[in-house]
């Protein structure tokens, strides 16, 4: 516990709050059970003037009640846990002995008590903390209380003890059968033990678990959530050398003139920036199905079709989702993402598509999921060429007419042009887009 981040301690620590809140709901609950059985029982026997149960009773729920709400309002320090469970079997036993005062019988009576076996669901109680230390506490307890009980009986009239060595004298009266009450111990002390190894494994899980659930939560922010789904339940192992080959459409989104914004700003402005840019255009790509691949400084890319959904509609949604970014942006309003004529930035788009490749690549604990491929390269190409031809959006004419065949039919109005664009050999037939 002592090695795990405060996050992860934290989200352990509200799990046990949480328990300790569920163990005094069903000891309250218990103990009111117990108190409506007594009140609706038929009392037998001969009745003494002076009835303690009813004012155990009282105790005992008043102490649960606030037991309860103490543990509602705040955490439950451990003293007060082990304080709480020394009051427990206190007020049990005192419950068992005052039977024995009301109705005047011998003190052997108690041993005969089958609220004896609210020991057991007591100690059991104390598992759901799933910390064995309070599993040991309250079975130790549990067994001391029980040790004293029978000391009383057997010592309370020393001219009459009522020890026998009859196993049938000890079921059919009053008589003392000291192995009797020795196995009973014994069980007491052998299920707590038992109960204490349970939990104390049970509790390594629940460490673990909670460490992994918290480190698949952050690793999920470093991948689009249905990327980090589908890796956690892979049934192989992630590891490099592994990948696939799908049709995709690949987009990258830029700012025009941001390295020269980010070069007189200061290095807090320039995040605030990035966070507020990232902020209004990854939604609406990841609304219309877009996987974010990753971020490279004011730079996006994107892909549709890399999870294997709609692979017949990658390139129309890819044009929607450019369409949309595009409207979005010329409506920024936002103070960080305007110019300083008060004009919103203006952003490139390139987006390609066709047969790529996805999986890891790296070496040993570090890896990367990536995409390899030619339209990779095309979409980043096309998205710097912008600046050239001081256009918005340029998509490859291939992935223009396969999006129109898909349906598109918004409101992009595509201008065909033959055109060589740096870092590609061949001459390239593209579709430029306007709004």
């Amino acid at each position: 516990m002592g090695v795990l981040p405060d996050r992860v301690l934290m989200r352990l620590q509200d799990r046990e709050r949480a328990n300790e809140i569920l163990v005094r709901v069903i000891q309250l609950s218990i103990v009111l059970m117990f108190s409506v059985l007594y009140a609706l029982a038929a009392k037998t026997g001969q009745e003494a003037d002076f009835q303690p149960v009813p004012m155990v009773l009282t105790a005992y729920v008043t102490l649960s009640a606030v037991g309860l709400l103490w543990a509602v309002r705040s955490k439950l320090p451990d003293w007060a846990v082990y304080f709480s469970i020394l009051i427990d079997f206190g007020l049990l036993y005192s419950l068992m002995v005052s039977f024995h005062f009301q109705y005047e019988q011998p003190p052997s009576f108690i041993l005969k008590s089958p609220t004896l076996l609210y020991v057991f669901i007591f100690i059991a109680l104390r598992a759901l903390r799933l910390e064995w230390k309070f599993v040991a506490a309250a079975g130790v307890a549990a067994a001391i209380g029980w040790g004293l009980v029978v000391t009383y009986v057997t010592t309370t009239d020393p001219q009459s003890t009522m020890i026998t060595r009859s196993y049938v004298d000890y079921l059919t009266s009053n008589s003392v059968l000291i192995g009797a009450e020795v196995d009973k111990i014994i069980s007491i002390l052998a299920v707590t033990g038992i109960l204490a190894l349970v939990v104390n494994a049970s509790s390594n899980l629940l460490v673990t678990a909670v460490a992994e659930q918290t480190a698949a939560n952050d690793f999920s922010r470093f991948f689009d959530k249905r990327i980090a789904q589908d890796i956690r339940g892979s049934s192989e192992v992630l590891e490099a050398g592994h990948g696939q080959r799908q049709s995709m459409a690949i987009l990258n989104i830029d700012i025009r003139g941001f390295t020269t914004y980010a070069a007189h700003r200061e290095a807090s402005d320039v995040m605030k920036m990035l966070s507020a840019y990232q902020g209004r255009v990854v939604p609406i790509l990841q609304e219309h199905g877009a996987i974010i691949d990753k971020f490279m400084g004011d730079g996006i890319m994107a892909t549709l079709g890399v999870d294997g959904s709609s692979e017949t509609a990658v390139c129309r949604r890819a044009i929607e989702a450019a369409e949309a970014v595009l409207l979005d942006n010329h409506n920024w309003d936002d103070p960080l993402l305007l110019t300083p004529e008060n004009k919103p930035m203006t952003i490139g788009i390139g987006i390609a598509g066709g047969p790529v490749t996805f999986g890891a690549v790296g070496q040993g604990d570090r890896l990367e999921m990536t995409v390899i491929g030619a339209p990779v390269n095309t979409s980043a190409k096309l998205e710097k060429h912008n600046k050239a031809l001081g256009t918005e959006c340029i998509v490859t004419r291939a992935l223009w007419d396969h999006a129109v065949q898909e349906g598109y039919s918004g409101k992009f109005k595509p201008e065909f042009i033959e055109t060589k664009v740096e870092g590609i050999d061949e001459i390239q037939s593209i579709a430029i887009l306007k709004v």
